[in-house]
């Protein structure tokens, strides 16, 4: 029977999990305040921000936001409710209700974007080549394959 070695824990491999956790804490304050400043909460944000980019059932989004089905049902209703999103059938499955942002709920997902300042403003500071290499290695942890050359930044 083989036995698989633990990896050591460096003090390198520490630092690097300790940047990222702060990395992850920081990004995450900011989206929280970008998301207070519209009167919406993280949760809210984040499902405007996927329907800005294209219609989702409501269990895709469920697994997009890592959540109960009945937790997206709220999420939408409000959402609904200040004129940001609307219900509307599945033109390929009616029986299916697709969530949709409305101008307004994709012009607000814009004001988001626009106001994340923290991650954009490192990420200028490095080169395209550095960008490509940072998204790579993320990709790469995440179990994904590293983009090719011609993929630009």
């Amino acid at each position: 029977m083989a036995t698989h070695k633990r990896p050591r824990i460096d003090p390198l491999t520490l630092e690097v999990v300790e940047l990222i956790g702060t990395v992850v804490a920081r990004y995450h304050d900011e989206y929280e305040d970008a998301a207070a400043r519209h009167a919406l909460t993280g949760a809210q944000a984040r499902l405007l921000s996927l329907l800005s980019l294209e219609p989702l059932p409501m269990r895709r989004l469920a697994q997009k936001l890592k959540c109960e089905p009945s937790n997206v049902t709220g999420i939408v209703d409000r959402l609904e409710s200040r004129g940001l999103v609307e219900r509307r059938p599945d033109p390929a499955d009616r029986r299916v209700k697709l969530a949709v942002a409305t101008a307004e709920g994709r012009r607000i997902a814009g004001g988001l974007r626009d106001s994340l300042d923290f991650a954009r403003e490192p990420l200028a500071e490095l080169s395209d080549r550095e960008r490509l290499a940072l998204r790579d290695l993320l990709r790469r942890m995440l179990g994904g394959t590293p983009g090719t050359a011609g993929d630009g930044a």
